[in-house]
């Protein structure tokens, strides 16, 4: 399960694998303060992307469009968040003051489409029960 969260949210048991997706760190937090497993800024929008986006809803299909194409063109930034989303629940924390337009629910929404297109493993031993023909 993958949900987003604000990094001034309060941290709870049910977040589960907690990962700061910002480039930056957030205003006004310390970072002993900050209870996370991670801090991906690699997975971040590029730093021209997010100047150009500015926090504008009008231009968030853009930014989602564009943002997309750099998380596609990058999977090593995110390939280790698909194994904790598949393993429990994965919380991607971000700073932006708009819950519904920002580049966490992008990730999201480019993760959950992943895990769904590449389906169940396929690693040999998901097989081992089936009969071979």
């Amino acid at each position: 399960m993958i949900q987003c969260k604000r990094v001034y949210a309060a941290a709870v048991e049910a977040d589960g694998y907690r990962v700061l997706i910002d480039r930056l760190w957030p205003r006004g937090i310390k970072k002993e303060a900050l209870r996370l497993d991670a801090w991906l800024k690699d997975v971040a929008p590029s730093t021209a992307l997010r100047q150009a986006f500015d926090h504008d809803p009008a231009q968030f299909p853009e930014f989602e469009r564009r943002y997309r194409a750099e998380l596609a063109a990058h999977p090593e930034h995110w390939w280790t968040l698909l194994e904790q989303a598949r393993s429990g629940h994965l919380t991607l924390l971000f700073a932006a003051k708009d819950e519904a337009h920002n580049n966490a629910q992008v990730l999201a929404g480019f993760l959950e489409d992943e895990l769904e297109r590449q389906g169940p493993s396929s690693s040999p031993p998901c097989y081992a029960h089936e009969e071979t023909r």
